[in-house]
């Protein structure tokens, strides 16, 4: 397990989560653009929280995280902090009908709490509580996985108990069965997958399809018209598998290269800009031909524009996912596992993707979001079938001094 240090961020880390929270990661659409609006100053109030000093290490260690009793028995209650718009509503808006069924199958009841905007904000508020060997009033999260691994590292998560998560165990998609941060699944299960992909305009393109990083980085009839994201593992990923490289296996050295690789394109000016999810409107209208995306903001820009097209590279494209965690000392662990394991039930997974319009990362789906909605049923932005899940790969965890290194040459690269 990793020992706790408080720690300053450097400037390159700072302009990162910056990028992320203003119009990166933590802008990413879920339903709508909501998310991104009234964050500014949580958003840098949680930056500040996570680079403090003064918070001691968590009292204990490895497998002393969980809570000294589960009170899930005589307390029939769930506390569930996620993201906006990341749950199923009903029409009117008044009930959200998964968690509903829930309730009513097994007396638990959920506290839903849409209290997380970004993950570094989040990060800091549930941090000093972590640390301390405290409760944080939650019994189940949902973060990116680069925070949950570090939640994971730092001890500060409970072993989950596989015989409450026979569901989850059993249909959790291969692409997410095993992270290096989490082999197994022992401490998490995703909730959802965010596939970065190539999308282009094809009346932008005269349209040509637009199918790779190579094409993006070196085809003169793109010159000025693409973009990349701010965010660094996306492009960086994306350009290492383009250049045949695995990105949950690189070196310093390759890194290097793929930073050399998009400085040539910089410098010759075939890259317009490096960009939040702000590319959608520039991608609708055309300025931007062609870019590395989002599949959440495609879903949603192809909905007004039949010309907004996307395709997975053959080199492959990266996934990254947003994940289920019981957090140490949390109160009611058993009944924080029955709900991961229900949403792992096709039936269920099935009504909660048909709303959030993400990558599910549940087995069998299929046949029940076809009930739903059959287009959604056969978009493989949505349910990936057998040749797009097998081109997907995740960008490899970082230690502390490896992401300081590599934001300060990203930040470097694009002019943070």
């Amino acid at each position: 397990m990793e020992s706790y240090e408080p720690e300053r961020l450097t400037p390159a880390q700072l302009a990162a989560m910056r990028r992320s929270l203003t119009n990166g990661r933590g802008a990413l659409t879920r339903r709508s653009l909501l998310r991104a609006s009234g964050m500014g100053a949580l958003a840098l109030g949680g930056i500040a929280t996570l680079g403090a000093c003064g918070i001691p290490p968590a009292g204990r260690a490895g497998g002393a995280a969980a809570a000294d009793d589960d009170h899930s028995a005589e307390e029939k209650v769930v506390n569930f902090s996620n993201w906006t718009e990341y749950m199923d509503v009903s029409d009117d808006e008044k009930t959200r009908p998964t968690l509903a069924a829930f309730t009513k199958r097994t007396g638990i009841r959920v506290k839903y709490t849409e209290d997380i905007n970004d993950n570094v904000e989040f990060f800091g508020k549930i941090k000093p509580q972590l640390a301390a060997g405290q409760d944080t009033g939650r019994d189940l999260i949902c973060v990116t996985d680069w925070l949950a691994a570090r939640i994971i590292r730092l001890g500060w998560a409970q072993k989950l108990d596989a015989s409450n998560l026979p569901h989850a165990f059993a249909n959790v998609s291969a692409q997410f069965r095993s992270p290096d941060w989490d082999p197994g699944r022992a401490y998490s299960y995703p909730w959802t997958g965010i596939p970065t992909v190539i999308a282009y305009n094809a009346k932008a393109t005269g349209g040509r399809k637009v199918d790779s990083v190579t094409q993006l980085l070196d085809d003169p009839k793109l010159k000025g018209r693409v973009s990349f994201l701010s965010e660094m593992r996306d492009t960086v990923g994306m350009t290492l598998l383009d250049q045949g490289k695995d990105p949950g296996k690189f070196t310093d050295a390759d890194f290097d290269g793929a930073i050399g690789r998009l400085q040539k394109a910089v410098d010759k000016k075939q890259i317009r800009r490096f960009t939040g999810n702000d590319y959608t409107a520039d991608l609708s209208k055309g300025d931007i031909a062609a870019c590395v995306a989002w599949a959440g903001d495609i879903i949603q820009l192809q909905a007004d524009n039949p010309d907004i097209k996307f395709t997975i590279p053959a080199a492959g494209y990266i996934i990254s996912s947003d994940s289920l965690l019981v957090p140490a000392q949390a109160r009611h662990k058993t009944n924080a596992e029955k709900l991961i394991d229900y949403y792992y039930e096709p039936p269920v997974a099935a009504r909660l993707a048909a709303y959030i319009n993400y990558v599910c990362p549940v087995d069998g789906v299929r046949e029940e979001l076809a009930k739903i909605d059959e287009s959604m049923a056969s978009n493989t932005l949505i349910l990936p079938d057998r040749e797009m899940a097998s081109k997907s790969r995740a960008f490899r965890s970082l230690s502390t001094e490896e992401e300081t290194a590599y934001e300060e040459k990203f930040a470097k690269l694009i002019g943070a």
